[in-house]
């Protein structure tokens, strides 16, 4: 899953992307016309938004984006405590708020509630048939049996999972789980998908993760696996 974090305090961003880049791919930015500039060419799964910005405010920049309708999750940071500005954070359209200084636990906590799927995901748990993903506690399980991922074949699978018997095209895996280093002309996506393979599927009679031609992957259950 990819975020974009925005704060003009070099520090505070420096700090939420070294926290936050264990379990996601993290873009930063360090003003709203360039986080603006970065939504609308990039996929995000949700933003982290700093209330006080140079060039524009945070709820100025969530009023942007809610009236080009655009409903990528928003969680807004602010070090004001009062109840107004909490209120003014909400109805500028983001989706929660933390008051700084905040543990890394919560704000870990806060985004993974922002970016569930109330109709399809209503837990913390990932699963297709006997494919079990934690996002908690980063285990995957086939038929019971604890998986070994890599980090980035983790994100992937999980991805994939979140949009499950729904294709995905490379270019949609790589904006969300990659960051803005990636080459969309390289192999990535497919190397990494062969390595989910091996570990997902190798061994089992029911493939879990297949290729659909002309457009991506996707994981899902056929009655019979084209791969």
């Amino acid at each position: 899953m990819r975020l974009l974090v925005v704060d003009d305090d070099t520090t505070i961003t420096s700090a939420l992307q070294n926290l936050l880049k264990r379990t996601y791919s993290v873009d930063t930015s360090f003003t709203a016309t360039d986080a603006l500039y970065r939504i609308q060419i990039n996929s995000y799964d949700a933003i982290v938004l700093d209330m006080n910005l140079p060039d524009m405010s945070g709820t100025e920049v969530c009023h942007a984006l809610r009236s080009q309708g655009i409903s990528i999750p928003i969680l807004m940071l602010t070090g004001l405590g009062e109840i107004d500005h909490k209120v003014l954070a909400l109805d500028s359209g983001a989706d929660d708020y933390l008051t700084k200084p905040f543990s890394s636990e919560e704000l870990e906590a806060r985004l993974r509630a922002l970016m569930r799927r109330p109709s399809e995901v209503v837990s913390n748990v990932l699963v297709l048939e006997d494919l079990q993903l934690d996002t908690v506690h980063r285990t995957v399980y086939r038929a019971g049996n604890l998986l070994t991922l890599r980090k980035k074949e983790f994100e992937l699978l999980e991805y994939l999972l979140r949009n499950k018997n729904r294709a995905v095209t490379r270019t949609m895996i790589l904006e969300h789980v990659w960051d803005d280093s990636a080459d969309p002309y390289s192999n990535t996506v497919d190397v990494h998908i062969k390595y989910i393979r091996d570990r997902v599927d190798k061994g089992y009679i029911h493939k879990l993760i297949h290729t659909v031609s002309g457009v991506g992957y996707m994981a899902g259950v056929r009655s019979r696996s084209r791969d």
